[in-house]
C-alpha cells in the first residue's frame, strides 16, 4: 500500500516561512510529484509540481517567487518551502504522487496517490 505522510505545518505570522515535507513509501525518483491545497468552502487547487527528473517545475502565479519544490531521491521525499506566507495561503496542503516519468500536472487526475494532509495557518 502506498503512503505519503506530509508533515511540517502549522501556525505562522504573515512573512513568515514553513517547509513542508512529503515522506513517501514509493520511489520519487521516477515520478511526478506535486503539491495542493484546499481552503475551507474551496476546491482543491494546484500550488507546486515538478516532474520526474527534477528538472522542471511549475508553480500557481500566486506562489511563484516564494514557494519551492524539491525532491530528495534518496530520502524518498518531497519538499515545499513556503516563504513571505500570506493569510490567503492558509489551507490543507497535500502532498501527490504522479504518473512514472511523467511531467508537473496542475490536474489532480493525473495524480495516482495522495497524502491526508497538513494544515497550514497564516495569521495576519
Amino acid at each position: 500500500q502506498v503512503q505519503l505522510v506530509e508533515s511540517g505545518g502549522g501556525l505562522v505570522p504573515a512573512g513568515g516561512s514553513l517547509r513542508l515535507s512529503c515522506a513517501a513509501s514509493l520511489r520519487t525518483s521516477d515520478r511526478a510529484m506535486g503539491w495542493f491545497r484546499q481552503a475551507p468552502g474551496k476546491e482543491r487547487e494546484f500550488v507546486a509540481a515538478t516532474n520526474w527528473v527534477g528538472g522542471s517545475t511549475d508553480y500557481l502565479d500566486s506562489v511563484k517567487g516564494r514557494f519551492t519544490i524539491s525532491k530528495d531521491n534518496a530520502k524518498r521525499t518531497v519538499y515545499l518551502q513556503m516563504g513571505s506566507l500570506k493569510p490567503e495561503d492558509t489551507a490543507v496542503y497535500y502532498c501527490a504522487a504522479g504518473q512514472l516519468y511523467g511531467g508537473p500536472s496542475r490536474e489532480t487526475r493525473r495524480y495516482d496517490y495522495w497524502g491526508q494532509g497538513t494544515q497550514v495557518t497564516v495569521s495576519s
